[in-house]
């Protein structure tokens, strides 16, 4: 158990003891109460054996019984309505993120407020809102952006489909046509693949299918696969890496190689440089893909390994959102890590993998 665990099970010990400790003060003053109340009538001579033939006693027993049920019903309605507050104010807040409000806070008085547990319960809750407020916000963005990039392909091969019907066409514009709705059909089929592999590696919790292969090979392959976008740019490549083996899921971390270089070619300028490395660093290797000419600002940093989320929000280029998800899903599935630095017109994305799968040692 480490540091803050342990922090975190003290703190909720502490309010389970607060909550028993009110329950045992409203018993502590029923009893006190009573006390002093029998204390008060032996002192004033009531309760003397000529009081219980009387039969005066049975009618002193009945008030002591019906004051301690009164002062501890009071004293429980005040206490349990206080301690009951901020579960009352939890599930009002829980029904209205459920309606759809996920501008939905949750703060509480200065009596809970300063608790280690009601802080984290509250940092946890406004956290969980946020995270569903932004979602649904580049949900929305996603819907819109999606249509149009879907739309958009649709529109030019229908299009161009119709002009090839005419008879007056040279052989030379029918295969300008026709490269036009391959380019086309294939960039419809990319966008279809991309929201199939993010659902698919989402549902995915256990890492299947692993093999150990050769790194460096599969990199060279995504590069090359890439030749045509790359050349297209002139692009100048800095390839440095040595023979390294990895453990995982081969398909899948293709997925995150083709990406990640697709990402910097796309936003490499002409003649830029674009650059691929590994380093092995202990039981860890670390692959850095980058390209000169292009900086991601820094408030979109933190939100470009997002769902559906494209930091070129003038789309003028092609994408819509879901490359840098597969890779930070497909990444965090191999036990690793994936970072991104942006200055000076350089980017690099660092994604750091364990050599070897636990399950092959």
């Amino acid at each position: 158990m480490n540091q803050r665990e342990f922090e975190e099970r003290k703190n909720r010990i502490a309010l389970t003891l607060l909550s028993g400790g009110a329950v045992f003060a409203i018993l502590l003053t029923v009893v006190l109460l009573s006390g002093c109340f029998l204390l008060l009538l032996v002192r004033m001579g009531f309760l003397n054996r000529a009081a219980w033939d009387r039969g005066e006693l049975y009618a002193i027993i009945g008030l002591m019984v019906l004051l301690s049920v009164c002062v501890g019903g009071v004293m429980t309605f005040v206490i349990v309505r206080v301690l009951l507050r901020p579960i009352n104010s939890i599930i009002n807040a829980m029904n209205r993120l459920a309606a759809g409000d996920f501008q939905t806070r949750i703060r509480f008085g200065t009596i809970f407020a300063r608790h280690p547990t009601v802080v984290e319960m509250t940092d946890s809750f406004n956290k969980m809102a946020a995270e569903l407020e932004g979602t649904q916000i580049l949900r929305s963005d996603f819907i819109n952006n999606f249509s149009h990039e879907f739309k958009t392909p649709i529109v030019s091969i229908a299009g161009f489909a119709r002009l090839l019907r005419r008879d007056d066409l040279t052989a030379q514009e029918r295969a300008e046509y026709l490269d036009i709705i391959e380019d086309e059909s294939l960039r419809l089929a990319e966008m279809a693949t991309n929201v199939l592999n993010m659902t698919k590696v989402e549902n995915q919790a256990i890492l299947t299918d692993v093999t150990r292969f050769n790194l460096s090979e599969q990199l060279r392959n995504c590069v090359l696969l890439l030749e045509r976008k790359w050349s297209e740019k002139a692009l100048e490549l800095n390839i440095d890496m040595g023979e390294y083996f990895l453990d995982g899921n081969e398909e899948l971390l293709r997925q995150v190689w083709v990406n990640l270089l697709d990402n910097a070619v796309k936003f490499a300028p002409v003649g830029a440089r674009l650059d691929v490395a590994v380093r092995a660093e202990g039981e860890t290797l670390a692959v850095m893909i980058g390209n000169t000419g292009s900086t991601i600002e820094p408030d979109k940093i933190g939100r470009i390994f997002g769902k559906f989320y494209q930091a070129d929000e003038s789309h003028t280029a092609h994408g819509n959102g879901i490359g840098l998800a597969i890779v930070k899903s497909v990444t965090e599935l191999h036990g690793g890590s994936v970072s991104v630095q942006s200055a000076q017109d350089y980017t690099q994305f660092t994604v750091k993998l364990p050599a070897r799968h636990p399950e092959s040692l």
